[in-house]
């Protein structure tokens, strides 16, 4: 790689770690209010849709960009305009097909999908985020050109626009039907039109942008491959990524239809109740997913620099690289889930105000989601260094035993009248735990220079028991000196999350847990280094 492509790069990352950043700011801007909003029984109806507008969004999405912008970027590097042209042209095609597939199954078989998710009030908000799948489909094509031709502004723009319009039109769409009488699946029906606002929004930045830029073509004289090969090698490239991705989201969408139809048939709740205790276990979800949120933008950074020593068979940098991007992650995982499990309740009680009762019933799922939280990262993290070394078909078997133990504890668990939705949670941590620990041994295995796993965990693992016992003492003296109104109670929470990061940080540095080489590997590592004045 060249100095000026590595630097194209490395700022293309930057641009996305931004927008990562601002598009999490606003989606739990976005989440957490509606779940107040909405309530336990109301975020069912929203998940039940959501749950399987991911699925078909996953086959549009996961892959298929990718592959065509390794396409276009190697016919960009050769000069090739109308390879390009024609690239873009075929995968416009074939993204419309799948989109229209998608939207046509939402919209024309919305009573089906809902009964299938033993929730048929999830009807309206199923139907209301049914056009997304076409236009999602449509702007990740445009996506994927810019991004072979390593512009990753446009993609973060568009994240960005997406993100911004669901906060502006779907919460308080959501908060005005619900006072004023609506029903709570009508309520979460408004909530996901703003979802479709934003992603329609999103779309039509993303093909003037487009528009903007079509004259770059113009002029060339290479002769491009047929449609059909081109085909051929964009499911090739894709279809592996995209199976590994789709399987967790169908996962999840039966994950819900087990629980519910558990919940249901088994232990004989009204559809109302099943929806109201499985909304205790989404509370929980919502933060289940911030830790592992930030990691794309640093795996993007990690892949293609273990991807090039991979090529020039240089073990040792291998090594380093791999073992490096463990210990970033350590780093970064470790104390989030902890956090998370230690501080489950008062932080529940904290963002969901309107919903005491609920935060309260969620801190048990939540203690154990922090946890899983640790092995979601490491899994994502383990399928990018094994994808990296071409071997893009073994995140998807260890995700398909994992998915199916999940599967069957939960099956198991919640249809247990004494456990009930507790072990939806237990289900969900096994599932991680084993995808973790399976990759794990995969990527030693692939590795010519053994990485020490207990070397790069032990450090991170200690200082966050550490940390996590300094934030429990922490809230419980705060708690008790501050008194018992929610405003107390909050600033308590923050005073011991403060606590809790100048704890983990001195460790971190006092231990040497991580170094300046492995800070390298990150957009502005360098300059964190000096900051932190790390060696």
């Amino acid at each position: 790689m060249s100095k000026e492509n590595k630097q194209s790069f490395m700022g293309g990352v930057t641009v996305l770690a931004i927008s990562t950043i601002l598009v999490k700011i606003c989606g739990a801007i976005y989440k957490i209010p509606l779940n107040n909003i909405l309530g336990e029984q109301g975020i069912t109806y929203f998940n039940s849709a959501y749950n399987i507008y991911t699925v078909l969004l996953t086959v549009a999405t996961a892959g298929l960009p990718l592959a065509l912008s390794k396409l276009v970027s190697e016919a960009d590097s050769t000069g090739r305009k109308n390879q390009m042209r024609r690239c873009f042209q075929t995968a416009m095609a074939l993204f419309l097909a799948i989109g229209a597939a998608g939207t046509a199954v939402m919209l024309l078989f919305t009573e089906r999908l809902a009964a299938w998710m033993n929730n048929s009030l999830a009807y309206w908000p199923i139907k209301a985020l049914g056009v997304s799948v076409i236009c999602v489909s449509v702007m990740c094509a445009y996506r994927g050109y810019a991004q072979g031709r390593r512009n990753m502004v446009p993609t973060a723009a568009s994240q960005f626009i997406e993100s911004f319009f669901k906060l502006l039109v779907g919460l308080p769409l959501a908060w005005y039907l619900i006072n004023r009488g609506y029903s709570l699946d009508i309520g979460a029906a408004g909530a996901i039109v703003g979802v479709s606002a934003g992603i329609v929004l999103a779309m039509l930045y993303m093909v003037l942008q487009h528009l903007s830029h079509r004259g770059e073509l113009a002029g060339g004289s290479d002769i491009p491959e047929s449609r059909r090969v081109i085909l051929k090698r964009l499911l090739w490239l894709g279809i592996p990524i995209t199976i590994g991705q789709a399987g967790m989201s169908i996962l999840n969408m039966l994950d819900q239809k087990i629980i519910m139809g558990q919940l249901q048939s088994v232990l004989g709740l009204a559809e109302e109740s099943a929806a109201s205790l499985y909304g205790q276990y989404s509370f929980g979800m919502t933060l289940f997913n911030l830790p592992s949120s930030f990691l794309p933008a640093v795996a993007v950074s990690l892949v293609p620099a273990i991807s090039v020593a991979v090529a020039r068979r240089d073990h040792p940098e291998v090594n380093r690289i791999v073992s490096a991007s463990f210990r970033i992650i350590a780093v970064l995982a470790i104390p989030a889930g902890v956090g998370l499990s230690v501080l489950a309740g008062p932080i529940l009680r904290l963002l969901y105000p309107a919903q005491q009762e609920t935060a309260a019933a969620a801190t048990y799922h939540l203690q154990f989601l922090g946890i899983t939280s640790i092995f979601v990262c490491v899994m994502l993290l383990t399928n990018s260094i094994m994808q990296a070394h071409e071997k893009v078909r073994l995140p998807i078997y260890t995700m398909l035993v994992g998915g199916a133990a999940k599967v069957a504890v939960n099956y198991l668990l919640v249809g247990n009248p004494d456990i009930n939705i507790k072990g939806a949670p237990i289900g969900t941590l096994i599932c991680y735990v084993l995808i973790a620990l399976m990759n794990l041994a995969l990527v030693y295995g692939l590795l010519e220079h053994k990485p020490s796993y207990l070397g790069i965990f032990l450090k991170p693992a200690l200082a966050s028991a550490a940390m996590g016992g300094a934030a429990w003492g922490c809230q419980g003296l705060f708690s008790r000196l501050l008194g018992g109104s929610y405003m107390a109670q909050g600033l308590a929470t923050l005073l011991a999350i403060g606590a809790a990061v100048v704890v983990y940080g001195v460790l971190v540095i006092a231990l040497r847990i991580i170094t300046r080489e492995d800070l390298k590997l990150i957009p502005k590592g360098e300059k964190i280094a000096r900051i932190l004045h790390i060696r």
